[in-house]
């Protein structure tokens, strides 16, 4: 008999459709192992990105946005990362409008350390950030306490219905702009976390997004029950927009886009540090 005992990882991620996905493997108990054990915490991604600057949770899904202030407590994970390739967060507005005109505008952000704002800053500096939840963006913009919503998650694929005029696509105007796909969303690992459990965590992770690519029906039914009142339709466009190659594996080309994209955050002074992306698999 023996006495070892598994590490218990407290693993946090949102409830969104693409991230109860991946972890549905994990969640479900699919995806074993005698050293890691894990316990899921959900949250919202706002939460999870201030959390992470506390260092409060073992394995965290992050915004690569939220990772400079982060990245002293947390190494970026190569399996789990959300990618926009050729789309992504999208402006929208109640009439047809030019990007030029966005200058000055008031515009409905979900999150000051979301991908999707500072995306956003790159393309367009001079703005006044209102912060709404990102699932009343869209109302803030309809009752006009804001001028243009950034929107993100399955608001991406409903708006056209309620009578918005998308200005821009941040996914497609990056790519455009760099070549690159978008880096949104990651999981991260407490480097104080042993070296093999850090890569058994990789593996798991790993596996479970394989497990929910190869048994694609009961994940999206799993995933489904988190999604406020989703059309399955929707969601299964979501996760497929959001869930690819690059989720289980970020290669060499992911690492190069968030390593991009944060030094182009730094240029334009919204990240006051520059750091080094850095990942374990």
């Amino acid at each position: 008999m023996s006495d070892f005992q598994p590490r218990e990882i407290v693993s946090a991620h949102s409830p969104d459709s693409d991230d109860a996905f991946m972890f549905y493997g994990l969640a479900t108990k699919k995806i074993r192992s005698p050293k890691v054990t894990f316990k899921h915490v959900l949250s919202d991604i706002q939460t999870l990105n201030q959390k992470a600057v506390e260092g409060v949770y073992d394995l965290t899904a992050i915004s690569y946005h939220a990772y400079p202030y982060a990245a002293d407590k947390y190494v970026l994970m190569a399996a789990g990362s959300s990618i926009g390739d050729g789309y992504g967060p999208m402006l929208v507005a109640m009439k047809p409008m030019e990007v030029e005109e966005l200058r000055g505008k008031r515009i409905a952000i979900p999150g000051k350390l979301t991908t999707a704002y500072l995306t956003l800053k790159i393309m367009q500096p001079d703005f006044e950030a209102i912060v709404v939840p990102f699932d009343q963006i869209l109302d803030a913009v309809q009752e006009g306490s804001a001028d243009v919503g950034l929107i993100i998650h399955e608001a991406q694929l409903t708006y056209n219905k309620s009578g918005f005029h998308k200005i821009i696509d941040l996914g497609k105007w990056w790519k455009d702009k760099t070549g690159l796909p978008l880096p949104l969303g990651c999981n991260a690992l407490l480097r104080t976390l042993p070296a093999d459990i850090m890569s058994e965590c990789c593996r798991m992770m790993r596996d479970s997004i394989q497990y929910a690519l190869d048994n694609h029906d009961e994940a999206l039914s799993y995933a489904l029950q988190f999604a406020r009142d989703m059309d399955p339709r929707l969601a299964e466009k979501f996760v497929g927009m959001y869930v690819n190659h690059y989720t289980l594996d970020a290669g060499e080309l992911i690492p190069q886009a968030a390593q991009k994209l944060l030094d182009m955050g730094h240029e334009v002074g919204l990240i006051p540090n520059r750091v080094q992306v850095e990942f374990v698999r």
